[in-house]
């Protein structure tokens, strides 16, 4: 068989399968579970890179087949995964459209540029990367869960989608801005999606009833029931 076949590359496929699980709950309108899969996706991409650097002697064949599949696998959890639950949720008419190829042309375009500087860093340093350039694509899986844990909390359904097409606006713009983001700690970002995920838990297990009252999500954010429950 050809590809790289090593625990190196294991945790991104178990993204990836964690991102078109989330694709399948996404068109079957289990929305809930759409976004636990985009947060375990942020989740594991905390420590691909890791596992792969704790590989000794690895080739340079190896080492490009990693950038390469981890982007690859990025495009799909965090660029084609959002997309579709954006456009579930209701981001579903033309101006709604040209954003969402926006902020998937966006991911794409970093993605790209990534694997370019990242093949060139690596052949400079064996240093740990402390900056990224622009923001990282991976942070839709704490951006879009934020989002839909907080949408109870609108006074209206139009409040937001507007934010909501505000957000995926600005984040696939500073997808591709040149400024100099901070590499968060493993330990910061751990505890970011964790909270993150635990949220959504326990939105998918809350008592409908208890649900109903406190989001009141029929009635503040108009989303068809069943993509809920």
């Amino acid at each position: 068989m050809i590809g790289f076949w090593d625990y190196t590359v294991v945790l991104t496929y178990v993204s990836f399968a964690s991102a078109v699980l989330g694709m399948v709950c996404t068109m079957s309108g289990n929305l809930r579970w759409a976004v636990f899969c985009l947060a375990f996706c942020g989740f594991c991409d905390m420590f691909d890179g890791k596992i792969a650097r704790s590989k000794k002697n690895r080739t340079e064949e190896g080492k490009s087949f990693g950038i390469q599949i981890d982007s690859l696998c990025d495009m799909v959890c965090f660029g084609a995964l959002p997309i579709m639950i954006c456009y579930k949720i209701g981001m579903n008419h033309f101006y709604s459209v040209v954003i969402l190829t926006f902020y998937g042309l966006a991911g794409l375009i970093r993605l790209a540029y990534f694997n370019v500087m990242e093949e060139k860093r690596q052949r400079e340093t064996l240093e740990e990367r402390k900056f990224y350039q622009g923001l990282p694509i991976t942070s839709m899986s704490i951006v879009l869960p934020i989002v839909f844990v907080a949408a109870p909390l609108f006074s209206s359904r139009q409040i937001f989608m507007i934010s909501l097409h505000a957000v995926v606006a600005l984040v696939g713009l500073l997808f591709i801005l040149d400024f100099k983001f901070r590499k968060p700690a493993a330990a910061e970002i751990f505890i970011l999606v964790v909270a993150v995920a635990a949220a959504v838990l326990a939105i998918i297990y809350v008592e409908r009833s208890w649900w109903k009252f406190f989001y009141v999500v029929g009635d503040i954010c108009k989303i068809p029931q069943q993509l809920f429950f």
